[in-house]
């Protein structure tokens, strides 16, 4: 696919991020757009700015849950209806969690896999029978950095980045067996800066072991965002005109890809020192918090 001019595409995770980015890019190259996402108040913005931005675009927007297979299934369905066909879709919901393995409870880990993993299940199984109709498409779906190697403290998102890395490098070999007209490429972002780590789930069990508190957990995530959503779109785009079977974003995926490759063993031992730094600070932290708390209840 060398252009998105009349092109139709579907786009979860939408309402805010890289999924808002492709699609004010893929609207300002022609591309008619499904938008998708579960906050309402996001996806009614994205559909605004698209609309100023591309007011001959056609844009229909659906909240829904990627979890939810028949919302899904539902979804590509009246996307054909309202566009007459679909040649891309983008799997681009997500979500994180920072818990330890031995802590985590089942709901958290049902939580993360059923839309970062399941998510990109339905919404490929979904889309694929259009896009094979259409004769011209190409299934994106986003892992991450952490689907090319691992860390402590993420292990239910590692499960799930990787996960989705399987699943789509397998998709992209059994599409070009086809030879359908169809292809796949897995996207690895690193830190990207979008609004992932302040709606990130902060388990518990992290505090005073990697972490001095819930939000401190999830500002220090943040400090690792150096990629804007718009860049990373843009690198995105350029894959799927390339028809690369993957996109690394950023020059810390492309660090994390290069050590994995050449220390896909000893690379976590290294992990391993280092989180052991950021623990012993976050003790710190805490202890010195709890000495302040309680002078602050002497002096009163």
């Amino acid at each position: 696919m060398k252009h998105f001019d009349n092109k139709v595409a579907a786009i979860t995770g939408a309402g805010s991020g890289m999924g808002r980015s492709l699609a004010a890019q893929l609207a300002g190259a022609g591309c008619h757009l499904a938008l998708a996402d579960r906050n309402a108040t996001g996806l009614a913005e994205t559909e605004r700015i698209v609309r100023a931005l591309a007011p001959k675009v056609r844009v229909s927007t659906r909240v829904l849950d990627v979890s939810e297979r028949d919302a899904m299934f539902a979804w590509a369905d009246e996307t054909v209806r309202e566009h007459g066909r679909v040649n891309l879709v983008f799997n681009n919901a997500g979500v994180a969690l920072s818990s330890t393995i031995d802590g985590m409870t089942y709901s958290d880990l049902e939580w993360i896999v059923n839309i970062n993993f399941w998510g990109v299940v339905h919404g490929t199984k979904a889309f694929l029978p259009h896009l094979k109709a259409s004769g011209d498409g190409h299934i994106v779906n986003t892992s991450s950095v952490f689907g090319l190697f691992a860390q402590p403290g993420m292990g239910g998102y590692n499960a799930t980045k990787y996960a989705v890395r399987g699943f789509t490098e397998s998709l992209r070999q059994e599409l070009d067996m086809m030879k359908c007209g169809v292809s796949a490429t897995c996207v690895h972002p690193g830190g990207i800066r979008t609004n992932i780590a302040q709606s990130s789930r902060v388990a518990t069990n992290m505090v005073g072991f990697m972490v001095a508190s819930e939000q401190q957990g999830k500002d220090e995530f943040e400090k690792f965002f150096i990629t804007t959503a718009d860049d990373a779109a843009r690198a995105i785009l350029t894959g799927v005109r390339r028809n690369a079977r993957r996109v690394l974003i950023g020059r810390d995926a492309r660090m994390a890809d290069w050590l994995a490759r050449l220390l896909p063993a000893a690379y976590q031992a290294l992990v391993v020192m280092s989180a052991r730094r950021e623990a012993a600070k976050a003790r710190k932290r805490v202890k010195n918090n709890n000495a302040g708390n309680s002078n602050q209840g002497e002096t009163a």
